[in-house]
């Protein structure tokens, strides 16, 4: 930094509750002011932990460049637009604000962001699927920066087992932005004294993943390494091998489709995700749409919430220690989880085999007799018997295949896909459209058989013929609308 420097190093840092956005903007000033540099921070508190971000604003200036050293320069207490050389934002879609915001511009800013998504209220009130295109804000930011940098800062913290302010520490200093040696990074993690060891191991991780150029989706090649837990099998690895061989666009969904369903049930199953997406990326054409839709839709659906999927999820330890951190609760302080369950008739049949459902359906003795172990109630999960019974119902995974639920939702899975096989070669929008229906599915209970009821009828509509694909999307939209599918009514009754 020369001494004829007439303005001060701009900072925006925007962090939600919990992302340690304060104790980043302490490591700068430290940084700053250990470096014989002025620093100033100030910070804007959000709403609340999703609807609003902290914004911090920093400005540092060398003390060389004073030319009355008996005064210290004026700095400013709020961000101007088109006047920010660094802004770096702890949730995707806080890049996105910053960049509304003009505090990105192309000919000055270096943008720093997470890739992961904490979703706002709006996106999980929608009935459907109301998250915003992760895909449209990143294309954004790296056109809005000047440097772009953006990698999954959540994930890496979690695979360290660290926080995500050091994650972000480390990138800053990975971006050679600041005229400060990482030397002189790390050691204000040392000055602090506070989780020196951990906030190191963050650094060091940060610092590697700010030297990767960010890669839009059409050039993402999935890693050997990114299976969990079984990236050195065989049959692990030819996954990877096949999700790479799809069109470019479908590889990530198509990743994260796979990994779902791994977890979900087991390596077969991923396998005979990937054989269907295989068989319709063979029928497509460029731009590979109707693949890259399937991708995504196909995964959801094969992944249908049923009971033994319910129970696993609330055994789960890592579900545990996520709620522990949420009420704050100490080391070794009792919490209790109680869940509230309202389980139907037809979420027991479903967990039965197809030839015992059948009997049972018939059977007026039986279905009063099931009756009974139905209706809301309230189960301790921190007891020893309402958590063996939750791990018991998880434990029945390994006959999912055989269950009459499962039998239901893979025959409608295949009226679905054959319907848009039909339409792929004459009107290919329309098998697009199709493809996306799936989206009006989702959760158990009443919440599914209310979706499961407008795709129904948007199915019906197309088994018609006669209907173009923008017929179809104006029909999805009306039925995401409102829960009592008043809008889908009238919209097919026009």
């Amino acid at each position: 930094m020369s001494d004829s420097m007439t303005r001060p190093i701009t900072i925006v840092i925007s962090a939600l509750g919990g992302q340690g956005g304060g104790v980043l903007t302490n490591w700068l000033v430290a940084l700053a002011e250990q470096s014989n540099y002025f620093a100033q921070s100030t910070s804007v508190p959000g709403v609340a932990q999703r609807t609003g971000a902290t914004i911090y604003y920093l400005e540092i200036f060398p003390k060389a460049g004073v030319k009355d050293k008996t005064r210290s320069p004026v700095m400013a207490l709020m961000p101007m637009a088109g006047d920010v050389d660094l802004v770096v934002a702890a949730e995707l879609m806080e890049a996105g604000r910053a960049v509304m915001r003009q505090f990105v511009t192309p000919d000055k800013t270096t943008l720093i962001a997470s890739s992961h998504r904490v979703f706002s209220i709006s996106e999980k009130m929608a009935l459907g699927d109301g998250t915003g295109d992760s895909e449209t804000v990143l294309r954004a930011a790296a056109q809005a920066a000047k440097d772009f940098i953006a990698f999954d800062m959540e994930g890496l913290a979690a695979s360290t087992n660290c926080v995500i302010s050091s994650i972000m520490f480390g990138a800053i200093a990975g971006s050679k932005v600041l005229p400060f040696f990482r030397e002189e990074f790390e050691e204000a993690i040392r000055a602090e004294g506070k989780m020196v060891d951990v906030n190191l191991k963050g650094f060091a991780a940060g610092y590697l993943a700010a030297e990767k150029p960010y890669k839009p989706e059409e050039d993402i090649e999935i890693s050997t390494g990114e299976i969990t837990g079984k990236a050195n099998t065989p049959a692990a690895k030819t996954l990877i091998n096949r999700i790479n061989a799809l069109p470019p666009v479908a590889r990530e969904f198509a990743y994260a489709g796979a990994k779902k369903l791994l977890d979900y049930q087991d390596l077969d199953y991923a396998a005979e995700y990937l054989t269907t997406l295989e068989s319709f990326s063979t029928q497509d054409r460029a731009p590979y749409a109707l693949t890259r839709e399937l991708a995504r839709y196909l995964a959801l659906w094969m992944a249908f919430d049923d009971v033994i999927k319910v129970a696993d999820i609330k055994t789960r330890s890592g579900r545990v220690r996520k709620y522990r951190e949420e009420v704050r609760a100490e080391q070794g302080q009792i919490v209790h989880m109680v869940e509230y369950m309202h389980p139907r008739l037809e979420e027991i049949i479903g967990t039965m085999p197809v030839a015992m459902a059948n009997m049972v359906k018939k059977s007026s003795l039986l279905t009063w007799f099931f009756r009974k172990f139905t209706g809301p109630r309230l189960s301790d999960t921190t007891k020893i018997f309402s958590f063996l019974m939750l791990y018991f119902m998880a434990s029945l995974r390994v006959m999912r295949r055989r269950t009459f639920r499962y039998a239901q939702e893979h025959a409608q899975i295949k009226d679905w896909l054959d319907r848009a096989r039909k339409t792929l070669d004459t009107d290919y929008d329309l098998a697009v459209e199709t493809i996306r229906c799936q989206r009006l599915i989702k959760g158990y209970g009443e919440t599914y058989e209310r979706g499961l009821g407008n795709f129904k009828a948007i199915m019906a509509v197309i088994d018609r013929g006669s209907v173009t694909a923008g017929r179809v999307a104006s029909l999805r939209a009306a039925a995401l609308a409102d829960e009592e599918g008043k809008a889908l009514k009238k919209a097919i009754a026009a």
